[in-house]
């Protein structure tokens, strides 16, 4: 339990971008850092460029002031380009031997003996560390020189790989690793990394290292030192079940590599090839593409060979898994399309349906807007009918009653033989005002049924043309004439024989009208039909 919580601790805390804890949100963390790569980088050129901005304007005769800012050059180059580093490491040499200081000459040496190492050159690094006077080093610097030698003999028993020199090579590894240790101060980085860093060349992994949990759980690490140790910690989990967190510690590795531009990394090629153990051959590609590229641009030999064994194989895999997610690919565009066909077909039978239904739900739309119409003629037509056949048997009733007391006063006359009183009699009947009090009844009845007549017969016409009755007309001539023919009168003899006029003169009044219209005399009829009686009115 002891074990796994500064594990926990480490997967949820050590950085704040990784609060998920999980495999698969780290890997998103690490392609979003990958994005930004250019980024990180773009800010440690520019803090080179500002160095040699300064290095150009220190004077010659400033010897210290060069030196300060050269080894300044090669700390940002050290693990960023192998090539632009061992310039700078050549003029540290070449500014040591100008001011006769032994202990500079043999420091940069140092500098250029982790150079070779990193590019893995190891008889040149062998070589350059024999160079170099120990004495004459600092603690710190001594401490560096046994690091760097025993992590050289480490490389060179991982290279070698056989039963003769790999023993040696490890048990060399281990005396300089001890030399170094002896050289830390307690609760430090560098104690309790070199401590951790033993522990990996001995093979000691039967539980995870405390001494980098400690560094990760205690300790503010820059992002270059959490990178080493989380790279150095993974190598602890490779039993069964801890393969998740060896990923998740290789993840932390390569995104703080990624965030401190450093080039001479491991991380990300061992989290490559993990992934593609576990088949996840999409994202090992890629990462493992990315070691090569950081492994050229640094120039670290041994690494791009390492690089160069496994890529192929992994990119072989890549195209093969490729073809087949173009196979599956095509597979589901042909179902996809074979379903779009259906769709559409399905799609164009239902339009090709609802289009014959619009059309069929139009005809019925218009067939019963026709109804709608034709009943309220009929109701119109009932309406008028009804006032009309009432008022006509009103009149009829009172013209049989005058012919019967007509015809009983003649008959009675007659009998007496009375015959001028029977001219008498019939002279009595005034025709004149009997057709006025006939029309008076007809238009009294007619404006009760449509009381808007007038107004708009008369909106059809100009204001100058319009045609009202005086104050003792109920309707004039004119107008009597299209009453009529809003009633459903329209042959010219009928309204003749109604109005007592002649046939031609019933043409001209109507003729004269309809040129004086606004419309056009065809519309000025339908306009005429169209005017409403009152319940229709109302009943809108």
């Amino acid at each position: 339990m002891r074990i796994f919580l500064p594990i926990l601790f480490l997967v949820f805390f050590v950085c704040p971008a990784f609060s998920e804890g999980t495999t698969d949100s780290l890997l998103t963390q690490l392609k979003i850092e990958l994005s930004r790569k250019k980024i990180y980088d773009d800010k440690k050129e520019l803090r080179i460029r500002n160095l040699k901005t300064r290095l150009v304007a220190t004077p010659k005769n400033n010897l210290n002031a060069q030196y300060t800012i050269c080894e300044k050059l090669y700390d940002e180059y050290e693990v960023y380009q192998y090539d632009s580093a061992y310039v700078y490491t050549q003029k540290l040499i070449n500014i040591g031997r100008l001011t006769n200081d032994v202990a500079k000459q043999h420091d940069s040496k140092l500098k250029v003996g982790f150079l070779l190492l990193s590019s893995g050159m190891f008889n040149e690094t062998f070589d350059c560390l024999k160079q170099i006077n120990v004495s004459l080093l600092s603690d710190s610097s001594r401490l560096k020189y046994y690091a760097i030698k025993s992590r050289a003999y480490s490389d060179l028993a991982e290279y070698n790989n056989d039963k003769f020199y790999a023993p040696f090579d490890k048990a060399e590894s281990i005396k300089y690793a001890d030399s170094a240790i002896n050289l830390t101060k307690l609760n430090t980085f560098d104690r309790l990394y070199q401590l951790g860093n033993r522990q990996v060349i001995t093979g000691d992994f039967r539980k995870p290292s405390q001494y980098y949990i400690e560094l990760l759980d205690h300790y503010n690490l820059s992002e270059h030192h959490r990178a080493m140790v989380a790279t150095g910690l993974s190598a602890f989990y490779t039993g069964p079940g801890q393969e998740k967190t060896q990923l998740n510690l290789l993840a932390i590795g390569a995104i703080n590599d990624i965030r401190s531009s450093t080039k001479e990394t491991l991380a990300i090629f061992k989290l490559g090839q993990q992934l593609y153990y576990r088949g996840n051959i999409k994202d090992a590609y890629v990462l493992i593409q990315q070691a090569m590229d950081d492994a050229q641009f640094y120039g670290a030999r041994l690494r791009k060979l390492k690089i160069g064994a496994v890529l192929p194989i992994i990119a072989a895999q890549k195209i093969i898994a490729t073809e087949k997610e173009k196979d599956k690919f095509l597979i589901y565009f042909l179902f996809i399309a074979v379903v779009a066909i259906l769709i559409a077909l399905i799609s164009f039978i239902v339009f090709i349906q609802l289009k014959r239904l619009k059309v069929k739900e139009k005809i019925i739309e218009e067939k019963n807007i026709q109804l709608e119409k034709i009943n309220d003629r009929l109701i119109e037509d009932t309406h008028i009918k009804e006032e009309y056949i009432g008022y006509f048997f009103n009149v009829i009733s009172g013209y049989i009653l005058k012919l019967e007391k007509l015809k009983r006063s003649v008959e009675r006359k007659i009998s007496i033989k009375k015959y001028e009183d029977v001219l008498l009699a019939v002279n009595e009947i005034n025709i004149k005002k009997e057709r006025e009090t006939l029309f008076y009844t007809f238009d009294h009845v007619f404006l009760k049924i449509f009381p808007n007549f007038i107004t708009q017969f008369n909106s059809l016409l100009k204001k100058e043309d319009q045609i009202w009755p005086k104050d003792n007309e109920v309707l004039n001539t004119d107008l009597r004439i299209f009453a009529l023919m809003r009633l459903g009168i329209n042959d010219n003899e009928t309204i003749a024989n109604i109005l007592e006029y002649s046939v031609n003169t019933i043409y001209v009044y109507k003729m004269r009208i309809k040129a004086k219209a606004l419309v056009h005399s065809d519309e000025f009829d339908h306009k005429i039909m169209a005017i409403k009686a009152v319940d229709v009115l109302n009943k809108s």
